[in-house]
């Protein structure tokens, strides 16, 4: 209903003889709703441009299967290479995907972890958003044998004494066979240079890692260059 003006005069001088706490009840109980609608399209505002100002761009994925480190290690693996390559800290990031593990062996306890692990890494290697890959000899193996990893003979001299060959499939029939669609079981694969044995350097060696450790690169990621100053970082070279 539109009020008059004498009705519109009134009211804004009743409002106006008002005490503060009498005027803030007031407006609360007629217009809360609009009140918080404008409070949640604020903080949701605050919220976004806070979100936009911080985020990180990601340099590197860096991606540890069957290894775990202390912060101090993991920090050595992230900040420390931003710092030595020269990245903005503030701004830029090494992306690092945690607590992974690979293995091929059906009768592990861990076979569902495996699996989880699994899908995450094939998503983030078919987006592109894994450059890197700390690993255990299992899952350097299994990664080696599915071409998962660049091949490095052209890394620099200085870090040849660290790099190492494994076992990648080029052809394999053997579901083809299994299924009786082939009458012969044929394998062929080759050795290449695929990944950097880093487990007697100094940053592996003093945190107290048990076992092989093994650095790659994934064979389609867009940041070769970046890659390749991480294992120089890693190598010493840096």
């Amino acid at each position: 209903m539109k009020l008059s003006e004498q009705e519109k005069a009134a009211n804004k001088a009743a409002f106006q003889s008002m005490s503060p706490a009498k005027k803030a009840e007031h407006i609360f109980t007629y217009y809360k709703w609009q009140i918080l609608l404008c409070v949640t399209v604020l903080l949701i505002l605050l919220s976004l441009l806070h979100r936009s100002l911080t985020k990180k761009e990601p340099v590197l994925y860096l991606a540890a299967i069957g290894v775990s480190f202390s912060e101090d290690t993991e920090k050595q693996l992230t900040s420390g290479f931003l710092t030595a390559a020269g990245f903005n800290e503030r701004r830029q990031e090494i992306y690092l995907y945690r607590d992974l593990y690979l293995s091929e062996n059906p009768d592990t306890l861990n076979h569902e972890f495996a699996f989880a692990s699994k899908m995450k890494l094939d998503g983030a290697i078919n987006a592109q958003e894994l450059d890197l890959v700390l690993m255990n000899r299992e899952a350097y193996d299994i990664f080696s044998k599915q071409g998962y990893l660049l091949d490095l003979s052209s890394l620099p001299d200085a870090l040849s004494p660290l790099l190492t060959e494994n076992e990648v499939t080029l052809s394999d029939n053997s579901l083809d066979y299994l299924l009786g669609n082939a009458e012969i079981e044929e394998y062929t694969a080759e050795m290449v240079p695929n990944a950097l044995a880093v487990s007697t350097l100094p940053l592996f060696r003093d945190a107290g890692f048990d076992g092989e450790l093994y650095l790659g690169v994934i064979a389609n990621t867009p940041r070769q260059e970046e890659a390749a100053a991480y294992l120089r970082y890693i190598g010493g070279c840096l």
